[in-house]
Formats: structure tokens, sequence, C-alpha cells
């Protein structure tokens, strides 16, 4: 009991979770409309996407991309922007949260020498990246596969919605690295060994199946047997490195909703305030308990999910705790040697405050607000 007291306590995320899924059941008690608001396309379609992902990362092809691309930098400023601009495209295909697992330990790695005040900045610029990067496709973050999955957005509503904001975001990122002066640093090391022929092939084929079942061209349930089976026979380590709690906590949302959404008072509540202003209700609940499940909590009570998918994306700037994946840079920054946190919170909130005023400016101009 102490064991899973203490790993509760370390996943705070979940703890809250399923403290509400627990308390939901005092509004209403648990029911046939419980297993019905639990999605499970989305959950398979996560699962899918979190295992593929972890057998690139595990068999080392990010590091070696990560390693090649920045082998011929050869100032401070040039790699902050490279390793900058890897989290922003890096989340576009494997989620802001690796992004952030992978690049912001490389990051520590290349730029050991420089001044903290640079490292602090190339990280919080990094994070920013990813939160910001990962809203322009449906898979980069979460919630916006969620929003996919469940059918409220297709594939072609995301360059419509998001790349505006994304464009802007890129500009701003780009002049925020000039901020870094041009001093020479060593280059990183662009050799590596190869990687393994049978792990490629079989995460380049699961991608293909997995970029098909986005398609809606086999169903889910297909996808996540193949990808559990082939996993299980060929490489079956990787499956130890799928973020379990998170879907754990997506089942545990899932049930807070369906509670929610079957109490009247609540319902109608939370209804009223999607009605006023889905986006920036929504960016406002991001802030407090994060975007995704704030997502999760609202999308029932809204038919514009264009507002709210922009509403939980944007919601990922702000406070520290309004995207997970910014919490994730946060704890691997402070495991650097030297590191400032004080100094980090400043400069990330600065930051984060500076890109969202840009941003809901952008919205009230294109008319979002």
């Amino acid at each position: 009991m102490k064991r899973i007291l203490t790993w509760l306590k370390h996943e705070v995320v979940l703890t809250v979770a399923l403290i509400a899924a627990l308390a939901s059941f005092l509004l209403v008690p648990p029911g046939m409309h419980t297993l019905a608001g639990i999605d499970t396309t989305t959950l398979l379609m996560l699962f899918s996407l979190m295992t593929i992902v972890a057998g690139f990362r595990h068999m080392g092809a990010f590091d070696k991309l990560a390693a090649a691309v920045t082998s011929r930098i050869r100032t401070l400023r040039g790699l902050a922007f490279v390793l900058t601009c890897g989290c922003f495209l890096l989340a576009m295909v494997a989620t802001n949260d690796v992004a952030l697992i992978t690049l912001v330990p490389f990051t520590l790695l290349l730029m050991r020498g420089a001044e903290m005040k640079h490292l602090t900045l190339t990280v919080v610029l990094e994070t920013i990246a990813a939160n910001l990067g990962s809203m322009v496709t449906p898979i980069g973050n979460p919630q916006n596969l969620y929003l996919y999955s469940s059918q409220k957005l297709a594939a072609l509503d995301f360059p419509r919605l998001t790349w505006p904001y994304a464009a802007l975001a890129f500009a701003m990122l780009a002049g925020c690295c000039l901020l870094i002066p041009r001093e020479s640093v060593r280059a990183g090391n662009g050799e590596a060994s190869a990687l393994p022929g049978r792990k490629l092939a079989l995460y380049g084929g699961l991608t293909v199946l997995a970029l098909l079942a986005l398609a809606k061209v086999i169903p889910d349930w297909a996808l996540a047997a193949a990808v559990l089976l082939l996993t299980l026979l060929l490489d079956r380590p990787v499956l130890r490195q799928v973020d379990y709690t998170l879907l754990a906590t997506f089942v545990c949302f899932f049930v807070f909703v369906a509670s929610v959404k079957a109490y009247a008072p609540v319902s109608a509540w939370l209804e009223g305030l999607m009605a006023g202003s889905p986006l920036l209700t929504s960016l406002l609940a991001s802030q407090v308990i994060s975007n995704v499940p704030a997502c999760l909590l609202l999308s029932p009570f809204t038919g514009d999910a264009s507002a709210l998918m922009l509403g939980v994306n944007l919601g990922g700037l702000g406070t520290l705790v309004a995207s997970l994946a910014s919490l994730i840079s946060f704890r691997l920054y402070g495991q650097a040697e030297g590191a400032a946190r004080g100094r980090f919170m400043l400069v990330f909130t600065a930051m984060n405050v500076l890109f969202l005023a840009a941003l809901l400016m952008l919205a009230w101009a294109l008319g979002a607000v």
C-alpha cells in the first residue's frame, strides 16, 4: 500500500483524475452511461501511436536524427535555432511530450559549457515550440487526437484552423533565438551506429498502418492488435516504455466527464460557459487543469469543436501546468548541473505571456474570439 501511495503521489495528474472520477459517482452513480462515455477509439489510437513512437525512440532513431542535424552547427545561436525548430517539427509527428523528452536532454549535453541564462532560454523556447508545433497535426498531441478520432474534427480542418497560428509562432521563435549570442560551440557528433534494420522495418510498417487507421481505411482495433502482437513477438521491451499512466488518466477523465454530463446542474453550467465563449473558456480552464483534461471535460458541452481545439492548444501556453509537456521540460531542465529553477520560471512565464498575447491578437483579427 505504501508503494502504491508513493506512486500515486508521483503521478499527480493521474491521482487527480482518479479522485475526480470517484468523486463524480457522488453526483451520479456509475452505470451504462459510464461505460458509454469511455472513448475506446481514442484509447486504442493513443496506445498504438505511443508504442510506435516508443519503438523509434528505443532504437535511437530520434537521437541519431538529432545528432545528424546538429553535427554541423558552429554557433550557440545556430544550435538554439536548430533545436527549437527540431522541437517544433518533431512535435507534429511524435507529440510534444516525445519532442521534449528527446531534445531537451540533448540540449543539456550540447550546451553544457554555455552560460545558464542561454541554456534556460533555449529550453523555454523548445518547450513553447513543442506545445505550438503539436497543434499543426491531428497526432501532435492527445487533445487533437481525441477531437480527430471522435470525429469532431477532420484532418483537413487543421491546416485551416491552426496553420496561421503555427506560422506566427514559428516566426516569433526564430526571432527570439536572436537573443542568444553567436558564440562558438563544439559541433555535435553526427556519427552513430546504424539503426537495426529489422526494428526499422517493423516500426516503419506499423507507421504505415497507423496512417491508414488515421485515414479511416482500417479500423482502430485492427491497428492496436497489430501493434500489440508484433511488438510482443519482436520487441517486447518497448511495451514497458508506453505511458500507461496517460491512458489511465484518459479513462478516469472519460468517467468523470460522463458523470458530469449526466448531472443536470453542472452540465447546464458548463454548457452555458461554453456557449458564451468556447475558446476563452477552454483556454482559461487549461491554465488550471491543463489542456488535455480541459478538452475532455468541455468537449461534450459545445458543438464548436474548432473553437475548443484552438482554446486548448493556445491554452498550452501560460502557466507551467497548462501543458503536461511543460512539466516534463521543467523536470528535465532541473536535472542539469547549476539549473536555475527560479530563472526558468521567470523566463518561462514571460515568454509564454508574450506568445499567448500575440496568438490571441491573431485569433481576434481572424474573428475566432
